[in-house]
């Protein structure tokens, strides 16, 4: 499933799900479309496109995080804690794309370190700022089926 946010009207609809990656980058360029990232959530493999600098904040995590991406397009991620560093329950593992993220702070880095599985590639959603595409397991453990409607 693929869900777009703030493509201009020129790109609006069903159009811009059928943007091949060399027009996209070719609009990129010319400044037709802004900056437009592509998250994807492994296992439910569901990927979310937006302009960055329309996504409306939150509230919980760091303004353009991989929750506040999440809560943006519905899509369920733990964060026990609101959001604010104090727990693990929105760890994931990046797939792709970790030159995509913020670099990890020290917070980040203590609380992380103390995920159940903790893997090189591990992160917490609420503070890995997006910039740009990336790919992101939720682990199996970490997955809530009772919130999560399954």
């Amino acid at each position: 499933m693929q869900v777009g946010l703030g493509f201009p009207r020129l790109f609006s609809g069903d159009t811009r799900a059928k943007l091949s990656p060399l027009l996209r980058d070719r609009c990129k360029r010319a400044g037709i479309i802004g900056k437009v990232p592509k998250v994807t959530f492994l296992p439910a493999n569901e990927t979310f496109e937006y302009e960055a600098d329309k996504l409306p904040y939150k509230e919980h995590g760091k303004q353009g995080s991989l929750l506040d991406v999440a809560m943006n397009f519905g899509f369920h991620l733990e964060h026990a804690c609101g959001g604010s560093c104090a727990c693990t329950t929105c760890h994931v593992v990046v797939k792709a794309g970790a030159q995509n993220l913020s670099e990890m702070d020290d917070d980040e880095m203590d609380r992380v370190e103390q995920a159940a599985d903790f893997q090189l590639h591990s992160r917490l959603g609420c503070q890995a700022v997006v910039k740009g595409d990336v790919t992101v397991l939720i682990p199996e453990w970490n997955r809530n089926y009772v919130s999560e409607g399954h």
